[in-house]
């Protein structure tokens, strides 16, 4: 029995003149996957191993992290703020600073995520949300892909608190968020908050906010 396609929330990232340039240049030697099998099956995360035939003909195992994919929000309300969260990490063991982000639901598409994760995280809802950039997050061994959506025109939303998930919301002017990035003593521990901050940033050098 096979598993019924999923639909797939990000479908038109591969329609930029940038990413089929690089796509389309001479191709160079890969390996082939020439099986499958499931390794291990997690509530959310799951183990795919794959057995693959490297350029020189020996074989291998690639072991794989399937996952749903994710969704970054960048959220800047209607006087010109940023809303950051605060919150504890078990895998880090502490706090983190982080924009809020979350897991893509299936059959939901990047976008909706977006504005459902905005509001469950920061009582907030989007006066207009616009995709950033789709990454893969570390394609070594996980197959996620991580969109970042703009939020802008931010307003608070009447909204019930995960009392299991407690997060606190922090505004930050946008000329305060270099001091978060702070070579060799930077506030922001999660890289793709980092990538985010970045992004707005470079938003705001180039006028496009």
């Amino acid at each position: 029995m096979t598993d019924s396609p999923t639909p797939d929330p990000f479908a038109t990232d591969t329609d930029s003149p940038a990413y089929r340039r690089w796509q389309e240049m001479p191709p160079i030697p890969h390996e082939e996957t020439i099986g499958t099998r499931r390794g291990f099956d997690g509530g959310l995360l799951h183990v795919r191993v794959d057995d693959v035939r490297l350029p020189s003909g020996t074989h291998s195992t690639r072991e794989v992290v399937t996952h749903p994919g994710s969704v970054v929000i960048i959220p800047v309300t209607t006087d010109g703020d940023v809303l950051l969260i605060r919150q504890w990490r078990h895998v880090t063991g502490r706090y983190q600073i982080e924009l809020p982000a979350g897991h893509i639901d299936p059959g939901e598409h990047f976008l909706t995520s977006a504005g459902r994760e905005l509001i469950e995280e920061t009582g907030h809802t989007a006066g207009k949300l616009r995709h950033l950039t789709t990454v893969f997050m570390s394609p070594g061994y996980t197959e996620e892909r991580t969109a970042f959506v703009l939020a802008t025109g931010c307003t608070p939303i009447a909204h019930e608190a995960d009392q299991d998930e407690p997060i606190e919301v922090i505004r930050f002017a946008l000329d305060e968020l270099p001091t978060l990035l702070t070579p060799g003593d930077t506030a922001i521990e999660n890289a793709q908050t980092m990538l985010g901050v970045l992004w707005l940033l470079r938003l705001q050098a180039h006028g496009e906010l």
